[in-house]
């Protein structure tokens, strides 16, 4: 059985502005069901005009969205994956894997937020500049049975449906989440005290709505009122 990979995550992405209004609402999902350690976060204005979605699982997996005026670059880091730069002894990116970023974008891979140990661990990149109708990759070839991390690190923003984000939710959180309340906020819709009490009793409804207000998820109920 083919694993998917890259090229198979390509054409499965939003728009966008799909991808920033959906990551948005995933950090807000994870800051109300588990506001002091949340896997999924959104930065706005991490740099001058610069937007930053991230998920960090704990285990050695993570990827990041960069939103950029020039454009979109996404990575992810799968340390188990056939694609590890840790496969060999002096690490090394999978042939083509950043063949062709355009030099609009090509600075991030150099971040130090996104190196470790200087260098930078990926192993699935994708990128889109403004102005271009199509999500791009490098010209990576894998093995069947090889994979980058393209199968599963990216569900929850590929999946235009509540249900990958309530499986990682059920599974993460360890208890059941409503769905309804998880639409709601995936949708955008605004946000109420009755949503978030049914994702959280006891969270602190004023500090979530804050979250809201910064993230620019519109508030039904505004405790400032």
């Amino acid at each position: 059985m083919c694993a998917m990979t890259v090229r198979d995550l390509v054409p499965l992405l939003p728009e966008p502005a799909e991808l920033r209004a959906r990551c948005r609402a995933i950090a807000l999902l994870d800051a109300i069901l588990g506001p002091y350690a949340p896997t999924h976060t959104y930065r706005p204005n991490w740099r001058d005009g610069v937007d930053l979605a991230c998920m960090d699982n704990g285990g050695g997996d993570q990827y990041a969205i960069v939103f950029d005026p020039a454009g979109v670059f996404l990575y992810g880091f799968d340390h188990e994956s056939t694609a590890t730069p840790w496969r060999e002894e002096e690490r090394a990116h999978w042939p083509g894997l950043l063949d062709g970023l355009p030099a609009s974008l090509a600075g991030y891979p150099e971040t130090p937020e996104f190196q470790c140990a200087g260098f930078f661990d990926a192993t699935v990149c994708v990128w889109r500049e403004t102005g271009d109708t199509e999500w791009r990759c490098g010209p990576v070839e894998f093995a069947p049975d090889a994979s980058d991390g393209a199968d599963w690190l990216f569900d929850v923003v590929v999946d235009r449906s509540p249900r990958a984000y309530l499986r990682f939710a059920e599974q993460y959180f360890e208890r059941s989440v409503d769905p309804d309340a998880v639409a709601a906020i995936l949708a955008g819709s605004p946000l109420t005290r009755r949503t978030v009490a049914c994702l959280s009793p006891t969270v602190d409804y004023g500090a979530v709505a804050e979250r809201a207000r910064g993230l620019g998820h519109p508030l039904l109920d505004d405790p400032r009122d």
